[in-house]
């Protein structure tokens, strides 16, 4: 008997040990392992010669188009401010020395504007995607008392959803006729962790990321590289964050970080820092859900009172 207990006691503590290395080590691998020693190994040039960036007059999308300015590529700009599409075009062409297309939209009207988008992308070789352009609540809120609540939440829907959906729709064939190409969709930490008080946007960023992954398993035997890119805090106007600092870097230092991880890992925060953050929310709320939820809405609310606040001064 005690020979019996003796050995399902080590193979239970064999089985502990292989599903613990399951996790341990793929997360190495793509956090840290992968990115940081060996780099992506995407040729970019290889896949085309343009690369589209929406949201690309600031924060994230910006220094994504810079990057992919800085391996050669091509870049179509789209966002909603002719004016700010102009300046980064003059900034990126005259430092970089490539081609760029501006196409002026916003993402939060009806699904006309995909039929202008993708006339304006007739006959380009189009090898990178990014779906960067998105919108949040001006500051955390509860969802019965969003400003303006029907207009806000149809625009959030709308920009961070139906604009992953239809640009993607608009790519891939061409990508899928090639048999190459790399889509990038920022999604965001919020879809992954608790994030009371900014229902709507993490849930919208949910789909985003569920979207990818599933679009990535369809299309990957195509050679199709579909990546679910999900910061944590990065120093843009959006973030509100002014100060870079390693736990909030800034744009550029985000996207350098990020770029590493292309054809090493599908579903990523794409800087480690942010792994780590991820990482210990999830063990906490994954022990301790009742706490970890209101610690959170706590930090939350605390956000909020300080928003409003400041808009009363």
């Amino acid at each position: 008997m005690s020979s019996w207990l003796g050995w399902f006691s080590g193979f239970a503590v064999f089985v502990l040990i292989v599903q613990i290395l399951r996790f341990v080590v793929p997360w190495l691998y793509e956090n840290i392992i992968g990115p940081n020693f060996f780099g992506s190994p995407i040729k970019f040039g290889e896949l085309g010669e343009w690369a589209i960036v929406t949201g690309a007059t600031e924060g994230i999308g910006k220094s994504y188009a810079k990057a992919l300015a800085k391996e050669g590529q091509n870049l179509v700009l789209i966002s909603r401010s002719k004016p700010k599409l102009d300046d980064v075009a003059k900034e990126i062409e005259s430092k970089y020395q490539i081609q760029t297309k501006t196409i002026a939209v916003d993402f939060t009207e009806s699904t006309e504007i995909y039929s202008t988008i993708e006339q304006q992308l007739k006959d380009l070789k189009v090898g990178v995607l990014v779906n960067n352009v998105g919108m949040s609540y001006s500051n955390p809120e509860y969802f019965l008392t969003i400003p303006n609540r029907d207009k806000m939440l149809g625009d959030i829907v709308t920009c961070n959803i139906v604009s992953v959906t239809n640009m993607c729709k608009i790519v891939l064939p061409a990508m899928v006729e090639r048999q190459k190409g790399v889509i990038i969709n920022i999604s965001s930490m919020a879809a992954t962790i608790p994030n009371p008080l900014l229902t709507v946007y993490s849930a919208s960023k949910a789909f985003v990321d569920k979207f990818s992954e599933d679009l990535a398993t369809e299309y990957g035997k195509k050679g199709i590289i579909v990546q679910s890119v999900l910061p944590g805090f990065v120093a843009t106007n959006m973030s509100k964050i002014r100060k870079p600092t390693w736990m909030a870097p800034s744009a550029d230092r985000y996207v350098a970080s990020a770029l590493k991880t292309i054809g090493i890992a599908r579903h990523t925060t794409g800087y480690y820092p942010h792994a780590i953050m991820q990482l210990t929310i999830n063990i906490i709320h994954a022990l301790l859900p009742e706490t970890a939820n209101r610690f959170i809405l706590s930090h939350m609310e605390a956000l909020r009172a300080k928003a409003l606040r400041k808009k009363e001064t």
